[in-house]
This record gives structure tokens, sequence and C-alpha cells, in this order.
């Protein structure tokens, strides 16, 4: 079977976590601090703040810019439920935006036809690994003085217009196993704000920042010692396992381009996609599935529901036309691309799509 993903860990990381369980600091340490070092420059960015998870990332960043209740973010249901958890965690409310049929990313056409009074930050999901339209972003918020907070948990490295994102606004990011790089589990914020990142590290670690004194509600967000190794000999391999993603999306998209009833991923002018997942739209998407997974072939569909249409939503009070978003969400099948995927599977792939499709 080839897996539509598999984490890449050798040797270095487990010699890595050898060596700071024979340490026996295995907590929060200097490892955790090398790592955030590491991380902020490879983003281009004066600070990073390692959390035990994506989801911690974006919760602790909306709590370090004062987000709270009654307060309103503007992001997308397109997306995995933490993008919009993260936002209720906080007492304030999603506010739901169609998006871009070509990219499935925001349209940022639509957001400034949602702000209210209430609005208080923009969080665009670079999706897949690929970036936001950051520019029409940045200047809403500008416009409406609004914050901007980044879900980028699955775009390790992407670009938009040369630079990372990450480093537009506050940014998070996912070191699940599943990434483009991992921790084993883990998260980190990264921000150009001092004031922000003073109050991140606050947040994860019970609102102290010296022992036992706790200035400010928080919670257990620390990462280990244990994870900020694996990040540190990940960190350095990141951009080859991207490069090699890029490479297979490549080949995928050649061979797919011409088939009837496919719709390849779209980069736009500008980005660079480090393709998290390799997702094409089809008609008949159960039909490939089977076929696929007869054939060996691992998928994923990312996502079938939407975050306005899932239980803890519905009822709500919220009332969206996200019709493209809904339509994606039936059509959009994910197919293997990570680094562990090789010429002759991505030829058994495409021959598989196409037998199916035509």
């Amino acid at each position: 079977m080839i897996p539509i993903a598999k984490p890449n860990i050798g040797d270095e990381e487990i010699a890595a976590v050898s060596e700071v369980l024979a340490s026996g600091i295995i907590a929060e340490g200097k490892r955790v601090a090398e790592f955030e070092n590491a991380f902020a420059e490879y983003i281009g960015t004066e600070h990073a703040i390692a959390v035990n998870s994506g989801t911690a990332a974006l919760h602790a960043a909306l709590l370090a810019h004062g987000i709270g209740k009654d307060d309103e973010v503007i992001t997308t249901s397109f997306s995995f439920i933490a993008t919009a958890n993260s936002i209720m965690y906080t007492g304030a409310r999603p506010v739901f935006v169609d998006i871009e049929p070509e990219t499935f990313n925001i349209n940022t056409d639509l957001i400034e036809d949602s702000i209210t009074k209430n609005t208080k930050a923009l969080m665009p999901v670079h999706l897949y690994g690929h970036s936001a339209e950051m520019k029409h972003i940045n200047d809403i918020a500008e416009d409406h003085d609004l914050i901007i907070i980044e879900d980028a948990c699955q775009a390790h490295g992407a670009t938009y217009q040369g630079k990372k994102v990450g480093s537009f606004g506050t940014g998070a990011f996912s070191f699940y196993p599943t990434k483009n790089m991992t921790t084993g589990e883990g998260g980190i914020i990264t921000t150009n704000d001092s004031e922000v990142a003073r109050k991140a590290r606050m947040i994860r670690a019970h609102g102290s920042q010296e022992r036992y004194l706790h200035e400010m509600l928080g919670y257990n967000f620390r990462m280990t010692d244990i994870a900020a190794v694996i990040g540190l000999v990940q960190l350095k391999k990141v951009d080859g396992f991207n490069l090699k993603r890029q490479k297979n999306a490549q080949l995928l998209s050649e061979g797919l381009k011409d088939v009837s009833g496919v719709t390849i991923p779209t980069v736009r002018k500008g980005c660079e996609h480090m393709f998290h997942q390799y997702t094409i739209r089809v008609n008949k998407r159960d039909e490939l599935i089977t076929t696929l997974n007869q054939n060996g072939i691992g998928t994923g569909v990312y996502y079938p529901r939407p975050i306005h249409m899932q239980p803890t939503y519905i009822g709500t009070g919220y009332n969206y036309d996200l019709t493209i978003c809904e339509k994606t969400a039936t059509e959009v099948i994910s197919l293997p691309v990570h680094p562990g995927v090789s010429d002759n599977d991505v030829k058994h792939i495409i021959k598989t799509v196409i037998e199916e499709v035509n």
C-alpha cells in the first residue's frame, strides 16, 4: 500500500532523542529554546514560541492578542476543525467566508462584507501548503485595524511573493506526524511582536514568567525537549522533504492535467506550494477512492464536511452562504505526495486514476 501520509524519521532523530533521554532533562529546557531560535530564523521572525500542538499554537496566539468574549474572527470553514475551535476556546466567534474554487483558500474578495464592529482578527488558512492571498489580507487588515493570525499548520516553508508564511502576522504551525516536518506532536507560534511573544510564553506555562508566580490565566501547552530535538533534526531536512513533495506534485499534475473529469491543483502566481496534500477534484469520488484502495493506493478526503456543517456548529445560530465550500467538500480527494512516494508509485497512481475516470 502507498500510504497517504508517512512520517520521515531516521537515525538522526532517534539518536537525538536518546541523547535527551540519557541527559535526564526531558521536559521543556534548553533544547526547546534552541528549536525556537532555529525555527524563528527559518520563518524570518524575531520570535518563535514552541507549544505542544498546532491547536495550542492557534489558541495561545489568539489569547496573546487579547481576543476573547464577543470578538469575531473571520476565517474559512474549509479546514480542520481546530481552526474554528481555537477561536471558540477564547469565547470569540468564528465568522466563515467562502473559498476560492481554484486554491481552496479563503476568498479575500468576500472578507470585507463580513466585517462588523466586533471583528478583531483575520485568520487565513494556508491550506494544503498553499499560501492564502496575503497582500489583499494585509491591505484589509490595515484598512480596518485588524490582527492577522495565520493558520500555517500545513504550510512549513510555503512562500508568498518570496516571504514565508507565518511571518505576515502571527503564525501558528503544527508538527503532527503527518505534517511536512514533525516533532512527534507539537506546534509553534511565530511573531515579530515582542509583547505577543511574552504573553504567549506565559500562556503556555500556566500564566507565569517566574516559577510559582502566576500573573494571568494560562495553560500547560509546553513542548518537551524530546519533541524539540526531533524538530531540530527535521528542520534541517524540511526543505529537502518539500522539494520531493513538489517534484511528486509536478509529476502528478503532468500526468493528470489533460484527464477529463479531473481538476489538478492550482498554484497562485508568486507562491511556492509545499504540497502537504496533493488534492484534486473529481465528480465520482467514492468510486475513485474504491479503485485506488483496491490497487494499493491510500487516499484522504480533506475535508468531507466543512466546519460550519459539523454537529458542533449546527444549530448555533450561524447562517452562511458557503456554496463553493460545500460543493468542494463533495469533490476533493488527496493523493499520496509525501517524500516516501517514488517515481514508480507516481506512475501507478496516475495510471489508476486515468483508468477509473475514463
